[in-house]
């Protein structure tokens, strides 16, 4: 049996690191998926891959700090597959500056693609989930607790955590769930941006991202893994929830 048969879902985001791990995901688990990204070529590669493993996908060149594009990516889902169920907010960006050091237009894009995004995707998606649906929001860590030289980053993470819980609470009646899954240091190309942006040598960056209880950086695949329960019908009582997925970092 498959946690997703015959669902329609939009992943934002989707071109690497968690997006495209839960877009293949949620592909053998059943569904339909929209593969969303501002890297057009990566989001219709990640839809090729699960068309030829046999599922149905579409990839979207999508800046989804932009509404047209957010309404684009919706009709997508509509007019392809017939509907939507599950919408995963994860497109994402970082700036790993103190608030010395951070633009006031680096500022206004963090919080664009991070924050602003959720909203657009939501205000769009909610309308077309006719029979009820679920809505993961990627937070962080850091959008519980506060985190060095990542001060846009914190904020914005924040901001999307708290955004779930109102968008939880106006959309329940209408047969909508909405979650945060909230990962820490987690083996992606964003992993690797925050090393480069510190000019920190990898090594040292990524021993350091794994000073946790487990012992190591998470995987893209195990954060999936907790979208899809969270997207699935096996949390059907959990909305509003802010879930970490870290490795006991938060400890």
């Amino acid at each position: 049996m498959t946690a997703l048969p015959g669902k329609v879902a939009i992943v934002t985001g989707a071109a690497s690191g968690i997006g495209r791990a839960t877009a293949l995901l949620f592909a053998r688990e059943g569904a339909a998926v929209v593969a969303a990204d501002i890297d057009g070529p990566g989001a219709s590669a990640v839809a090729a891959e699960i068309e030829a493993a046999g599922g149905r996908a579409a990839g979207v060149r999508a800046d989804v700090a932009a509404e047209p594009d957010c309404e684009r990516v919706v009709r997508t889902a509509v007019e392809s597959f017939g509907g939507l169920h599950v919408l995963f907010n994860n497109a994402g960006i970082i700036r790993r500056t103190t608030v010395l050091d951070l633009t006031a237009e680096e500022w206004d894009r963090v919080m664009a693609v991070n924050v602003r995004s959720v909203f657009l995707m939501c205000r769009h998606a909610i309308p077309a989930m006719t029979g009820g649906g679920s809505i993961v929001n990627t937070g962080s860590g850091w959008g519980l607790k506060g985190g060095g030289s990542a001060v846009s980053y914190c904020a914005s993470k924040a901001a999307v955590v708290n955004l779930t819980r109102a968008l939880a609470i106006d959309h329940a009646r209408d047969g909508i769930r909405v979650n945060s899954v909230n990962p820490g240091d987690t083996d992606t190309p964003m992993l690797r941006e925050e090393a480069r942006q510190l000019s920190e040598d990898w090594a040292a960056f990524a021993a350091d991202a794994a000073d946790r209880p487990m012992g190591r950086a998470g995987t893209p695949d195990e954060i999936a893994r907790a979208v899809l329960f969270l997207a699935s019908d096996a949390a059907s009582y959990v909305t509003g929830t802010a879930l970490v997925v870290d490795g006991g970092g938060l400890a």
